[in-house]
């Protein structure tokens, strides 16, 4: 029975619930009336339910004590840890905010009470058609994280807290999206995530929602400027390229040109260095040997052999192939004759005379014999 007693009490003196006093300390500041017409509306503000709300408060504890213990299925409620429990009386909101978590009491006929799960929530933005500041069309999503920071802001002050919170995302998304470029848009997501956070909170706030987090989770393309995209970062790769093998080749030019000031110094050097690159290939391939030879050295040695070849003859030998060599130099050797071809050629224009090929070559031949037979 004092229990009773004590929920009326708490009843009686929280009649004046938030919401009222919002709307009081609006009016009085509106109107800007003098002391005792505030007063006046205070006590207009602060009435109580009235007697038929008394007087149902009353019987709905008295049936509460005569159906003993029966009524206590009715009246405890239990709300999670994680949960609240916001309590409208005759439709009006008490005092003391939400209760939980744990064990609190309603009157039937009269309490009304909602749940409100205080635990964080995700919502995935679904993908968002937009036109950048450069023209551009992508399709972008992200992901929100949000929690009910005041169950009571969250009931009295919006129709659905979740879905509100939800399209004022995706508008969000959109808008602060709009005002950048694709370049922008690709490379500072983390700004992009703290400025539709900061934005969030701001809308959100009078409704009890917290934004924890905003991630920019992809950004989609078409496929031309994909394409497009993916064509100039080749081409800047190639030039990129281009100018560092350029830079090797200078480089290694450099000190090839170096290393060999240093061989022309010390001949020995040229040496260690064939042998050094002995020992790198035989740790490599052992079955490949390779023994470079200067191209002078060659040169040298068969100019050699020609000049031992021509002191082996005899003086008489040596002026006859002198002879038989500016013979050739003043006669060159005779080109084959082509055989027949299969059609008949077309008569040549000219009237020549017969026999006059033959003897021509027959006298060569006749010559080259001659020539031979003296130098034998």
């Amino acid at each position: 029975m004092t229990n009773h007693l004590s929920i009326i009490k708490d009843y009686s003196e929280g009649s004046l619930t938030p919401l009222t006093q919002d709307f009081e300390y609006r009016e009085n500041h509106k109107m800007g009336s003098p002391k005792d017409n505030q007063s006046h509306d205070e006590v207009q503000c602060e009435e109580g339910p009235g007697v038929c709300a008394l007087a149902l408060t009353i019987f709905s504890l008295f049936l509460i004590i005569v159906t003993l213990p029966l009524s206590l299925f009715f009246v405890v409620k239990v709300v999670q840890e994680y949960e609240r429990a916001v309590i409208f009386r005759l439709g009006r909101l008490l005092t003391g905010g939400a209760r939980g978590p744990g064990v609190f009491f309603v009157i039937p006929c009269v309490d009304v009470y909602e749940k409100i799960d205080m635990r964080s929530q995700t919502f995935e933005i679904p993908p968002q058609e937009i036109l950048t500041k450069d023209s551009v069309t992508v399709f972008v999503n992200a992901i929100m994280y949000y929690k009910v920071a005041n169950a009571t802001n969250a009931v009295a002050n919006v129709d659905d807290f979740s879905g509100s919170a939800r399209l004022l995302a995706a508008t969000t998304l959109r808008n602060v999206l709009g005002t950048l470029t694709l370049g922008d848009i690709l490379c500072q997501r983390e700004a992009i995530a703290k400025d539709m956070k900061t934005t969030l909170d701001e809308g959100t706030q009078p409704w009890g929602v917290m934004v924890e987090r905003v991630e920019v989770k992809d950004v989609r393309v078409p496929e031309q400027l994909q394409r497009a995209m993916a064509a100039e970062a080749e081409a800047a790769r190639n030039a990129r390229a281009k100018v560092i093998a350029a830079e090797g080749e200078y480089n290694s030019s450099r000190a090839l040109r170096q290393a060999a000031e240093v061989i022309m110094d010390s001949p020995a050097a040229l040496q260690l260095r064939y042998l050094q690159t002995l020992n790198s290939i035989s740790a490599e391939n052992n079955s490949t040997i390779i023994f470079p030879v200067p191209i002078d050295i060659m040169s040298n040695f068969m100019q050699c052999k020609q000049n031992q070849s021509e002191n082996q003859m005899n003086p008489e030998q040596y002026h006859q192939f002198q002879q038989f060599q500016q013979y050739q130099q003043q006669h060159p050797p005779i080109q084959p004759i082509p055989p027949p071809p299969t059609t008949k050629p077309k008569p040549p224009p000219a009237k020549t005379m017969p026999g006059s090929e033959e003897c021509s070559v027959k006298q060569l031949i006749g010559q080259e014999k001659n020539l031979m037979t003296s130098i034998n």
